[in-house]
Order: C-alpha cells, then sequence, then structure tokens
C-alpha cells in the first residue's frame, strides 16, 4: 500500500511540472496586423483544468485512504 501511495504521490508531482509545459506548448505566436480586431482574453480553458484538478482529487483520496486505514 504504501507503494501505491508512493507512486501516486509522485504521479501528481511529475503531473503538475508537466502539464504546464505541455499546455504552453498548444498555444503559438499569432501575428495579428494592426487593423485585425483583438481575440477574446481572460478566463481559462476547461479542457485544461480537467486533467490537474482530476490528478489533484485522485491523489487526495490516495492519501486521505492510507491515512485512515493506518488507524
Amino acid at each position: 500500500m504504501k507503494r501505491i501511495v508512493l507512486l501516486a504521490t509522485a504521479a501528481l508531482v511529475a503531473m503538475m511540472i508537466l502539464v504546464p509545459t505541455a499546455m504552453a506548448q498548444q498555444t503559438g505566436v499569432l501575428e495579428i496586423e494592426a487593423t485585425a480586431p483583438l481575440p477574446p482574453s481572460g478566463g481559462f480553458a476547461t479542457p485544461s483544468v480537467i486533467l490537474p484538478t482530476a490528478a489533484l482529487l485522485l491523489g487526495a483520496g490516495a492519501v486521505t485512504y492510507a491515512v485512515l486505514r493506518r488507524r
């Protein structure tokens, strides 16, 4: 069980490091003329939030399970 918790924690840390890098590579530099309208800005894209949130919830659940199981 300890190995599973360590593996889940390592996976969570790796995702927290790698996901922002992968998401940043999807955005490209756009060449916009001076007369073009500005793109909408602000907020965040829903798909970019789902994966880290799921990983965080899964990791927290695994740690909670391990702590409660020990008692």
